[in-house]
């Protein structure tokens, strides 16, 4: 049917038409009746005793409805804020943490910590109010470097975390791995930093609070990526049942991990509209998203990798240190019992595997997540592992990979996780061949004529993907002949509005125009998960995929009694069901029709819960080209050959790919939030923190070389962070060959870079 567009198509992204005619609905153009505006007063402090709070001022500034500090939310018995995961995912034991006050009471531990809220009628008086509330507070030494947070007389952030160790967790087979260390013919140690980045959303985050007295009901409007997790969050805070609230998202522009799980706002918002009986809105500044939105990444690591005369992989140790920042928030500390060590040698066959996973609390603001979390690490250490280990003991680097890979799927690794698919030798022998090493050589000689370095990176990457693990949809066939898919999952720029319809269309044969997405409203669905983890297709699409499967078995016995004909004999294909071996038809949404005037209407709700992840995998050659006048590092070429199973649209995947591969080129090149080590401020704006642009990046050679996944019945795996993962230790592999320089602490700025070669001498 040319009305179809079905799975592996490539229809244009139908939701871009509103986009860009400025049809768009983001949290800030939204209008309410009497909204009045709130402004956050934050910590100046990276760790002080807090002795008082005086808003006198602020209360008598004009058009100011409200303040609120932590006096307002003890009388009013909130309670504070929990991390959603909050032990260790393996072993069920519980991690050290203080919870996070709503308003700050007794101690600032990070800049940037909200410690009162100014509502006013507009904006700039309460802005102006804000800038009157005396926070009195004694300054304490602070720590904002997880390994100088373990050393011995460290401030202590909270008696709850004593000596800031808030997980120290070993795992693995240690005995089998040290007796490998001593006996291996090569055994090659590094230290690996994985420096913190702000994830910086073109959207930042923002939320209106709208209270309804009839109802007792408070509405959150909100740019959120996973509003049902966050909404049951703000009812804790409150104290009410989560059916007195609700969450809306409208378009969210990005979130990229920092707008995944429960911030303070969220509940202080909904308080303020509930105690003013105004909307209230707030919507971040950017300097408020290089504070208080959760940061991402900030591990190191020392490993340590055995191998064998002929460089065959014997064992790997890796002791890790993850800053969590001031409070432990979101799932950070899942990332570092699940994520983390899922995948430990990635793709390759490493018969030993042993960890020391410690997570510590430093006056930073809280790290969450980005694209790829725990993952991402785990491949850095791996990849730049084997690049030191061809260096040190004379091995061909790409030779040493394919002599180390998997040599099928599925695979158990070393701590007893399964990968279902994947053929990691045919997508890296793609890799190498589509970046022309060949002529490498000839391109490395022209740049050093030009004064310049070039230099090849090469890594692989691997991540489960697949977030909360329980979905739901639910597909209902309105009167006017148009069908409603309403989702717990989100969207956040991905593309849903066209994906998830190509997806109801392939299994249910109805002309995509007439499919409409509806998410983003906790009133909708009962249930979601969001989007974090790639999960969405895969989560979302089995839904709507066994839904399917539930609708065509209601509909037969209807198209059985219009057909005049067995049950038994009817069969359903491209939208018709048909008596088999005849011509005599009739289409799906008659039969919806037929159903609803029976007063059994096909409306059908699925709801199901996943026992694995996929796991999208792949790999990708970076070529770049190094001043050594100056450290200027640019990507010349990028290669990348991925699987991410079954496509549903290969448009919106290159799109998602491309966006996760510029995120990774800004980690490795550019980005870096850094804290001042004597005073914790942090020395991160845009002033010095530099977002990738499209002239710091080459054209990509994306191409896919896909495995079905066998998790799932659409054959599908998440397609959004492999970029963010593969390219900060590609580039950093690159650099290093290069011009021999390995173990930098931050982006690959030119002045990082010139330092190191200096250095080198």
């Amino acid at each position: 049917m040319t009305d179809r567009a079905v799975i592996g198509d490539t229809p244009r992204r139908r939701e871009d038409a509103r986009f860009v005619t400025g049809r768009g609905a983001y949290l800030d153009d939204l209008r309410f009746d009497g909204l009045a505006h709130a402004v956050f007063v934050r910590s100046d402090h990276a760790h002080a005793i807090l002795r008082r709070v005086d808003a006198m001022a602020a209360r008598a500034a004009p058009g100011v409805i409200a303040v609120l500090t932590a006096a307002e939310v003890a009388a009013d018995r909130l309670n504070p804020l929990h991390p959603t995961a909050d032990t260790n995912a393996q072993t069920g034991e519980p991690l050290r943490f203080l919870p996070q006050p709503l308003l700050a009471r007794e101690k600032l531990r990070y800049v940037g910590e909200p410690v009162a809220l100014v509502i006013a009628e507009t904006k700039h008086q309460a802005m102006d109010a804000a800038e009157s509330v005396a926070v009195d507070a004694d300054p304490l030494p602070c720590v904002v470097q997880a390994d100088k947070a373990l050393s011995p007389g460290a401030p202590l952030l909270s008696e709850a975390v004593p000596g800031n160790l808030c997980l120290d967790w070993r795992c693995g087979q240690a005995e089998d791995v040290d007796v490998t260390l001593r006996s291996a013919a090569h055994v090659v140690t590094i230290d690996v930093q994985n420096h913190r980045v702000v994830t910086n959303p073109m959207e930042p985050r923002g939320a209106i609070g709208v209270h309804d007295p009839a109802s007792g009901r408070t509405t959150l409007f909100v740019s959120s990526q996973s509003i049902h997790t966050n909404r049951d969050a703000a009812a804790r805070v409150l104290g009410v049942d989560p059916s007195m609230i609700r969450f809306v998202a409208p378009d969210v522009g990005g979130g990229f991990g920092a707008k995944n799980f429960p911030y303070a706002e969220h509940a202080l918002i909904l308080w303020a509209a509930r105690r003013t009986g105004r909307a209230v809105k707030w919507i971040a500044t950017r300097t408020e998203t290089f504070l208080g939105d959760h940061q991402a990444r900030d591990h190191q690591a020392r490993a340590t990798l055995a191998l064998n005369g002929e460089g065959k992989f014997l064992a790997l140790h890796v002791d890790s240190i993850a800053n969590l920042g001031a409070y432990l928030v979101g799932s950070a500390g899942g990332v570092q019992t699940n994520q983390y060590v899922h995948l430990q040698g990635t793709v390759y066959d490493v018969p030993a595997v042993s960890l020391r996973v410690r997570a510590v609390m430093t006056n930073t603001t809280p790290i969450g997540v980005t694209r790829g979390p725990g993952f991402g690490e785990a491949a850095n250490i791996m990849e730049r592992l084997i690049d030191a280990a061809a260096a040190h003991c004379g091995f061909d680097r790409i030779a040493l990979r394919r002599r180390n890979f998997v040599a099928a799927t599925p695979m158990t690794n070393a701590l007893n996780f399964v990968v279902d698919s994947g053929d990691f030798r045919r997508h890296f022998d793609a890799a190498v061949d589509a970046a022309d090493l060949a002529g490498f050589p000839a391109r490395r000689t022209r740049a050093e004529r030009d004064g310049r370095r070039r230099g090849i990176g090469i890594v692989c990457h691997i991540k489960g993907t697949g977030g909360l693990p329980t979905e739901n949809v639910d597909i209902r066939f309105e009167p006017d002949g148009t069908v409603s898919l309403i989702m717990g999952t989100q969207t956040i720029g991905q593309g849903h509005e066209t994906t998830m319809p190509q997806i109801v269309a392939d299994r249910l044969g109805i002309p995509n125009a007439l499919i409409t997405l509806k998410q983003g409203d906790t009133d909708l669905i009962p249930m979601g998960g969001g989007h974090g983890s790639s999960r969405a297709t895969y989560m979302g699409g089995t839904a709507i995929h066994r839904a399917a499967e539930i609708i065509v078995a209601k509909g037969k016995p209807v198209a059985a009694r219009a057909l005049e004909a067995a049950e038994a004999d009817i069969v359903f294909q491209d939208g018709q069901f048909r008596v088999a071996g005849t011509d005599r038809t009739i289409a799906l949404l008659d039969v919806a029709d037929l159903a609803r005037q029976q007063n059994d209407p096909l409306d059908t709700y699925h709801r199901w819960t996943r026992e694995a992840m996929t796991f999208p995998n792949g790999t990708h050659v970076a070529e770049v080209e190094v001043d050594p006048d100056t450290g200027r590092t640019t990507l010349e070429r990028l290669t990348a050959v991925d699987d991410y199973g079954v496509l549903v649209n290969p448009m919106v995947a290159s799109g998602q790919a491309h966006g996760a591969i510029a995120q990774g080129a800004g980690q490795a090149l550019l980005e870096h939030a850094r804290y001042d080590p004597d005073s914790g401020q942090p020395v991160a704006s845009f002033m010095d923190y530099a977002m990738p642009r499209a002239g710091d990046l080459p054209s990509f050679d994306l191409r896919f070389s896909p495995t079905p996944c066998t998790t799932n019945p659409l054959g599908v795996k998440g397609c959004g962070e492999a970029g963010a993962i593969a390219l900060f230790p590609a580039i950093g592999n690159a650099i290093a060959d290069a011009v021999g320089v390995t173990g930098l602490s931050g982006a690959a700025s030119p002045y990082r870079v010139w330092r190191a070669l200096q250095r080198r001498g």
